[in-house]
């Protein structure tokens, strides 16, 4: 459905109260008189080329959190492994007892200490940290397919010289990974200005949180696949098969997908006619002029801003430290490593898709304003992980129980995906592009400092230390989850209106102000 004059289901702006809209906006027209069914439709094939695509960014981005294990001499790069506190936990008979495990013949390993080993997992977002806002930009002007395919091209070619760079030193290894998220970056701003063109008003939940769920999905298959291949191929291989296995993504995607409906040259007339008319004008191209003032004083932005900071640092934490905690405290070998630090993802992956289906039928049927509905599972994404967290650092020595608790935080946070991780596209679809490269600028910080926070907290390898971290991490993402529920928005702003736009709004404004 497509509402009149070209409006979303937020553009509260030109409401007639001159207030926010608590639901849909009753007066709609319909388009061929139903709603072209999601199924092997291009607007669905794009979600899965982009969750494919987003499985093999996120394969790229943590292989190196397990490769690490097995590229570390354990023996001389962690000697407080061998003390007290280092074995606080009991190391049982399965266990590889912390060491690293056995390489194929010729296979080097290298003696980076602890320190060393956070700078490299953070090494990858000291890149991812500066092309945001300029791929977001370029995306919105030029389009977003050619920045989304180059972006994972570029990091999956990049992978392939891995080992080389390892074997070079530290410093190399760190500048290709930073390389790696310089090329990254353009991804997922790229993602939301393509969305920004094809996902209709009532789709969006579902079809950005099944496209963006191939993070959760592609962190479930790479890192116990990471360790199956660390232990039967050695370590270098890893690198190799998922830089091979980018490239080829990259080929099938410059070649399937367009940057809109108009330009796609195998969309149904019906539905690229749906698509065009429920965007309306919001959802066109910025052009090269951006309200960058009026964006820096919004304060739902800064509400985005803050909790996508105060999230991404749980996710930091599981995505680069989970192998090392459940390697030196809870002392499982490679492959149970591997499958256990995936186990969360699975979750997160299931809750994500399920949280858009939700969160679109709500608003589908009425029940709840964008508003409402972004907050809802925002909460829920942030607070009761948070619990989560808590309760992992006080597990002690229970794999058990702290496998159990960390797969119920990854989980339940998979509903934020339809809360605050989407939130920039309601609040102004024409600059969605923009507005996530500005967001996930500031939430990468957490990508770059949590590593190196968690590194320096569990020196000793401690419980005590690894409780510090996860506590820490709690506690950052219920501020999150604070600071969204009271500045948080989910109706578009003046600032990203159209001028034609702009000047209705004040027009019917102006009519209700009594005289």
């Amino acid at each position: 459905m497509a509402l009149k004059n070209g409006y979303s289901i937020n553009s509260s702006p030109l409401d007639e109260s001159g207030e926010t809209a608590p639901l849909l906006k009753k007066e709609v027209v319909d388009v061929d008189d139903s709603v072209p069914p999601q199924c092997c439709s291009a607007r669905c094939n794009l979600a899965i080329m982009m969750f494919f695509g987003f499985s093999i960014v996120y394969g790229l981005r943590v292989n190196l959190s397990v490769a690490m294990v097995a590229m570390v001499n354990g023996t001389k790069s962690q000697p407080s492994l061998n003390s007290s506190s280092g074995h606080e936990c009991p190391v049982s008979s399965h266990s590889n007892g912390s060491q690293t495990p056995d390489q194929p013949d010729g296979i080097p390993q290298y003696s980076w200490d602890s320190l060393t080993q956070g700078l490299l997992l953070g090494a990858f977002f000291f890149g991812y940290l500066v092309t945001q806002i300029p791929g977001g930009y370029l995306a919105g002007h030029f389009g977003g397919s050619i920045f989304l395919g180059g972006g994972v091209l570029g990091t999956a070619a990049l992978t392939l010289l891995t080992p080389l760079a390892a074997q070079l030193g530290p410093y190399w290894l760190f500048g290709l990974r930073a390389l790696e998220g310089f090329g990254e970056g353009v991804t997922f701003p790229a993602m939301m200005a393509m969305w920004a063109h094809w996902a209709p008003p009532l789709e969006r939940s579902r079809l950005m949180t099944l496209s963006g769920s191939g993070a959760n999905f592609g962190a479930f298959v790479a890192l116990p696949l990471t360790g199956f291949i660390c232990h039967s191929l050695g370590w270098p291989a890893v690198f190799y098969m998922f830089g091979g296995a980018g490239c080829i993504w990259a080929v099938f995607w410059f070649i399937l997908v367009s940057d809109q409906p108009g330009t796609h040259p195998r969309i149904s007339t019906r539905e690229k006619d749906y698509i065009i008319n429920s965007i309306g004008k919001e959802g066109g191209a910025h052009g090269w002029s951006v309200p960058l003032l009026s964006m820096m004083l919004s304060v739902p932005l800064w509400a985005i801003i803050v909790s996508q900071m105060c999230a991404n640092w749980g996710n930091c934490i599981l995505l680069t430290s989970l192998p090392t905690y459940m390697d030196t405290v809870l002392h499982f070998d490679l492959r149970q490593n591997a499958f256990l630090s995936a186990l969360p993802y699975l979750g997160g992956w299931t809750f994500s898709v399920i949280s858009g289906v939700v969160a679109d039928n709500l608003l589908e049927k009425e029940l709840l304003s964008v508003t409402a509905v972004r907050k809802i599972f925002t909460i829920t994404g942030l607070l009761l992980p948070a619990a989560f967290l808590v309760a992992v650092g006080y597990s002690g020595c229970s794999g058990v129980l702290a496998v159990t608790f960390l797969t119920l935080s990854t989980t339940v946070g998979g509903t934020s995906a339809a809360g605050v991780f989407i939130n920039q596209i309601d609040i102004a679809p024409r600059y969605a592009g923009v507005l996530l490269g500005i967001t996930n600028t500031f939430g990468t910080i957490p990508g770059v400092v949590a590593p190196i926070v968690t590194g320096y907290l569990t020196k000793d390898q401690s419980l005590a230390g690894w409780r510090s971290v996860f506590c820490l991490s709690a506690g950052i993402s219920a501020v999150g989850a604070f600071i969204f529920t009271l500045f948080g928005s989910g109706e578009v702003q003046k600032w990203a209106l159209v001028e034609e736009d702009q000047e209705q709004a004040e027009t019917k404004r102006d009519r209700l102000i009594p005289t």
